[in-house]
């Protein structure tokens, strides 16, 4: 079977939220048949190895599967929060963005 890759935010979308210092993040696939393949690709590991400056806290992932969500808590990731904080994205907002750009692997037989 051959796989093809394509960007997360093809066959996802994303939603970013805070409280404090801490940041969460839940994808949505689109159609059902791509979950398995963004749950297997978007570990917690590769979250870590992929922005190692920016999410240095622990991250929690919970899997929404009847839903075809998986909800990402970022702690520790705002520098203090929005008040706290003179970065310009205190909200973790384009946490969301960064998810979506990375590429995930589909089986070639699942069009998007």
């Amino acid at each position: 079977m051959s796989t093809r890759t394509v960007a997360l935010r093809d066959i996802a979308s994303a939603r970013s939220g805070d409280k404090g210092n801490i940041s969460n993040v839940c994808v949505w696939v689109y159609e059902p048949r791509h979950y398995e393949a963004v749950k297997a690709a978007l570990t917690v590991e590769r979250l870590k190895a992929t922005h190692p400056v920016l999410w240095t806290g622990r991250i929690e992932r919970f899997e929404l599967p009847d839903l075809g969500g998986i909800n990402f808590v970022f702690h520790d990731a705002l520098e203090g929060g929005v008040n706290a904080s003179l970065n310009l994205d205190a909200h973790g907002k384009s946490f969301g963005f960064l998810l979506l750009a990375l590429p995930i692997a589909l089986d070639d037989t699942s069009p998007h």
